[in-house]
């Protein structure tokens, strides 16, 4: 018996509405990961992309526990000699809210070029607004 493979025009990507308000970091990422993967559906392939489309609101009012706001760190290089930068959560969480989901969730994802592609279906905001509305997202509770 051969494996049934849905086409790439068959398949559906619904749009999905999360409030990331006073959720933990990680369990929340965990989850978006997933939906962004499509291992929620039973046409899940490993090498296809056929994930949903997932917009994360109130992005600066997520809760990390412990002392991870001053402990957890995040660094980028600029490529000279010394030219490490490292920045903790907290400060990261004023410069740019959406940063801390987007890292998060890109650290689960495969590091290739079908893991750059379903990074693409996640959108971020900071506050409660998004202007996805056309899509007609549902409301999904994590």
């Amino acid at each position: 018996m051969k494996t049934y493979l849905t086409p790439v025009k068959e398949i559906e990507r619904k749009w999905y509405v999360v409030d990331a308000q006073e959720k933990v970091l990680g369990r929340l990422a965990t989850e978006i990961a997933t939906r962004l993967r499509g291992k929620h559906k039973p046409s899940y392939s490993t090498f296809m992309d056929n994930g949903d489309f997932i917009v994360v609101i109130n992005a600066e009012k997520i809760k990390l526990t412990g002392k991870k706001w001053d402990d957890k760190k995040y660094y980028r290089h600029s490529g000279y000699m010394g030219g490490i930068t490292e920045i903790n959560a907290k400060d990261l969480l004023e410069k740019e809210p959406t940063d801390l989901i987007v890292k998060a969730v890109k650290g689960m994802l495969p590091k290739n070029t079908l893991g750059r592609a379903q990074l693409k279906k996640l959108k971020v905001y900071a506050g409660g607004e998004h202007p996805h509305m056309a899509q007609n997202p549902e409301t999904l509770e994590l």
